[in-house]
């Protein structure tokens, strides 16, 4: 546990830096634009890497040491922060180079996340990991409760050019605690030797270890739904927020939000999850869905906080139990290949979501919510109408229908006994 704390602090400090970055350019976005479509797009472009790199970052994180691909991810990511900060110094930073800021930052992300996770279940014993997943997620926690607040000062205050010089000097010290430790190798496990062969077949080796197992497979499809339909949203509030109140005031909700998540985290960093977690998975999953309808009730800012809060508290315990439930029953030595192809399938349809849920907004929903409009008869004695009040209903739609998918979780036989019919994996020492 001692080089799995040493990393995992390096990474929160990243987190933090990285969470800063991300809000400020957010707000620069829909600041010079006032396009809630263009602030997706920022959105849509950090998705694509994830689709498109996985199965490369997979067979890397299992081929080479973890920790140096974790250098190499850090490294890179730092880099494309550091040409934000080079556009901003010329005096003409413009949104398109955002973006591409954007895709290489996502790019050298994508070689972390599995390289990472697969890590983490090499160094932290088995009954651990729920444990684990809680401290990886508070990284996450503590980003999204002080990085909103701290970001809109400091955006209002200095700049954007001085977020993104934290974010640097965050990636130089993740860089450090990295260069300090060592991780061990993997096991080789009898279903890892027959896979190895040419780097196409190791890629894709990891989409079939998924299908062949009816469990695993159904419960990615379902969080790859939760995911769609939460991102169909995810991007709208903040434009919602903007157009409502301040800069300062959209940061203070964000970090009512993270303060959620951050008691989510530590409750499962304590606690660990129940011992059938796919029941600890569906009762956060249940709660995310009914903070996504509240969030549309109503435009009234302390409701949105609060089902923020809620939805932020769930979300962590619903990942570390997920992520306890794959690194238990994937060998140590397939887990870089299989998380991201994991990874790969959850995230393909996100760029759908983000490509409609702009023009949806703008172009369908606001518009169908204003006074006179088609929908205001409808929906408006329930949530009201006006600005904003499309958004709203969208939240509202997308919430019942997460409920929905959520319960797939339980009544799918297959989803609700994989944790009973599928083995934990055992790996022979190499």
């Amino acid at each position: 546990m001692l080089v799995f704390s040493v990393v995992w602090a390096g990474q929160l400090v990243s987190k933090l830096g990285s969470g800063l970055t991300s809000f400020a350019v957010g707000i620069w976005i829909y600041k010079t634009t006032g396009s809630a479509t263009l602030f997706a797009v920022n959105l849509l472009i950090w998705t694509l890497p994830n689709i498109a790199l996985s199965p490369v970052a997979g067979v890397l994180a299992d081929r080479w040491d973890r920790r140096l691909v974790m250098i190499m991810s850090d490294s890179g990511a730092a880099l494309s922060s550091l040409f934000v900060v080079w556009m901003l110094l010329g005096g003409d930073l413009q949104v398109w180079q955002v973006y591409m800021a954007t895709f290489f930052n996502s790019a050298f992300s994508v070689f972390q996340w599995p390289a990472y996770s697969a890590a983490t279940s090499l160094l932290v014993p088995k009954e651990q990991l729920g444990r684990a997943g809680g401290m990886t997620q508070i990284g996450q926690a503590i980003s999204e409760l002080a990085s909103p607040v701290v970001a809109g000062a400091l955006f209002v205050t200095v700049g954007l050019k001085t977020i993104l010089m934290i974010d640097i000097l965050s990636y130089l010290a993740a860089l450090a605690t990295l260069a300090a430790v060592r991780f061990p190798r993997p096991a080789v496990s009898e279903e890892g030797q027959a896979s190895k062969g040419s780097f196409l077949k190791e890629a894709f080796y990891g989409w079939d270890y998924i299908r062949k197992r009816t469990g695993l497979f159904g419960l990615l499809i379902v969080f790859a739904s939760m995911n769609f339909l939460m991102s169909l949203v995810y991007p709208l509030l903040t434009p919602m927020l903007l157009d409502m109140t301040t800069p300062e005031i959209v940061g203070l909700v964000a970090s009512i939000g993270g303060l959620g998540m951050l008691a989510g985290t530590l409750i499962m960093s304590a606690w660990g999850g129940p011992k059938r977690r796919l029941y600890g998975i569906f009762a956060a999953e249940l709660l995310v869905g009914i903070s996504i309808f509240l969030t549309g009730l109503s435009p009234y800012i302390p409701l949105i906080a609060v089902a923020g809060m809620g939805m932020m508290l769930a979300l962590p315990i619903s990942s570390a139990c997920s992520q306890a439930i794959w690194q238990s029953k994937v060998a140590q030595d397939m887990q870089g290949r299989v998380f991201s192809i994991r990874s790969m399938i959850a995230f393909s349809i996100l760029p759908l979501a983000y490509m409609v849920s702009g023009p949806l907004a703008e172009k369908v929903f606001e518009p169908a919510m204003s006074v006179g409009g088609r929908l205001a008869p409808i929906f408006g004695p329930l949530i009201g109408v006006g600005a904003g009040r499309g958004i709203g209903l969208m939240y509202v739609l997308c919430g019942m229908f997460y409920i929905l998918v959520t319960v797939v979780l339980l009544i799918q036989p297959r989803i609700r006994s994989l944790e009973v019919e599928l083995p934990d994996a055992v790996s022979a020492m190499s």
